[in-house]
């Protein structure tokens, strides 16, 4: 990302920055160590300061392993509001990687949160607000992928009902390495540029005291904190950490002469996965072209697809708000009689959110609770007289 500030700050680094003569905290937020990213904050107070210690509450996975290995569609369109932005996300999928939710919050959170092992993704499939960090206010609204880095403390503000697909990953989530040149900068043939990514607009430097509950995920559980002091103090960052918003609609889809691969639609990566975004477009012009996407096996990968609106060409009985999922080791493509009705078609209207992981993802008891057997079936058909017709 590109470097970004926003309030007061010093004109260098480590050095004495006071505010009313008061000594302002500096923070060095980095990854990698002192090797990789990191934006500097200054504080009112200490970040270390904590006034009480609370509970850890582990987070506990109730896995289903089903008895058969067959490709799954999970319906998610009729799940009730619940909770709250973070322990509201409803876990479907995960593996050592990457853990995919449904979150459609009842209401928001009445604490302050900080991810302090992973990287967060919400895809707002509906919804609009503010979230509200110690980087500042980002706006956030429909179809957008909202992107906060792990040690950003925050909370979500609605404007009205909420619905997202969420991701966490220990890893980074990231831009495309092939979309980047050795500076960092997005090259000419990415499907979208910097102006497109936007960070916090406004910073707003808290001084209220008094006591405010902070929840932070670490080792695998959730350890609550009572700070005396508002946890949004800063006075001012700069930096490369940052969250930040990229909405769908501003994806620029690839369109070819016969039809282009997934990786065409690549929009994040993490750690043995990818996030992509499968966008309105024109289709392919080869006059013998098959706009669908042709069979293949995803012999080292597992393909979920989250439908977000319009028709995807290649299924049927798939529905808004509905996951696929197609695992490591069967072939898939278009159901029956997709590929003949799709010909000539010079345009799809399909708006959709992939995640290909590369190590094979387990499945929650949600998962079971909404999943559809019939699917795993809907590739058979009566067989057909295959004879070809006789043209005079």
């Amino acid at each position: 990302m590109r470097y970004a500030s926003l309030g007061d700050i010093p004109a260098k680094r480590h050095v004495q920055f006071r505010e009313n003569g008061a000594l302002l905290v500096e923070e060095v937020l980095g990854f990698e160590g002192f090797s990789g990213n990191e934006s500097i904050l200054y504080h009112l107070w200490s970040p270390c300061r904590v006034k009480e210690v609370g509970e850890f509450e582990p987070i506990e996975r109730e896995e289903w392993v089903p008895d058969t290995h067959v490709h799954r569609l999970t319906n998610t369109l009729d799940l009730e509001p619940f909770g709250d932005p973070v322990q509201g996300r409803q876990l479907l999928q995960y593996n050592a990687d990457v853990e995919i939710a449904i979150c459609i919050p009842e209401a928001e959170a009445d604490y302050f949160y900080r991810d302090g092992e992973g990287d967060e993704v919400v895809f707002v499939h509906e919804g609009g607000g503010v979230l509200e960090t110690i980087f500042g206010s980002l706006p956030f609204r429909k179809h957008d992928y909202v992107v906060i880095p792990r040690g950003t403390t925050y909370r979500f503000r609605f404007d009205g009902p909420q619905r997202w697909l969420t991701f966490y990953t220990p890893g980074e989530i990231e831009t495309p390495n092939r979309y980047r040149n050795r500076y960092g900068q997005l090259l000419e043939h990415a499907p979208f540029s910097h102006r497109d990514f936007h960070p916090p607009a406004t910073l707003e430097t808290h001084r209220e005291r008094g006591e405010y509950d902070l929840k932070v995920r670490v080792r695998g559980g959730y350890q609550d904190y009572v700070l005396d002091y508002h946890p949004f103090d800063v006075v001012g960052w700069d930096g490369y950490v940052y969250p930040y918003t990229f909405n769908i609609d501003d994806f620029e889809p690839k369109a070819g002469r016969l039809h282009q691969p997934p990786p065409a639609h690549q929009t994040f990566q993490g750690p043995n996965f990818v996030i992509c975004s499968f966008c309105p477009r024109m289709l392919d012009w080869d006059e013998n072209a098959i706009a669908l996407p042709y069979h293949h096996s995803n012999v080292q990968s597992e393909e979920m697809i989250y439908y977000v609106d319009g028709q995807f060409g290649s299924r049927k009985g798939v529905d808004i708000g509905a996951i696929t999922l197609h695992p490591s080791g069967l072939p898939h493509g278009p159901q029956p009689g997709l590929v003949e009705k799709s010909l000539g078609v010079t345009r799809t209207e399909e708006l959709a959110v992939m995640c290909d992981t590369f190590k094979p993802l387990k499945l929650s008891a949600l998962s079971r609770d909404l999943d559809d057997p019939s699917y795993a079936l809907s590739w058979y058909e009566e067989d057909a007289d295959r004879t070809p017709t006789t043209i005079p």
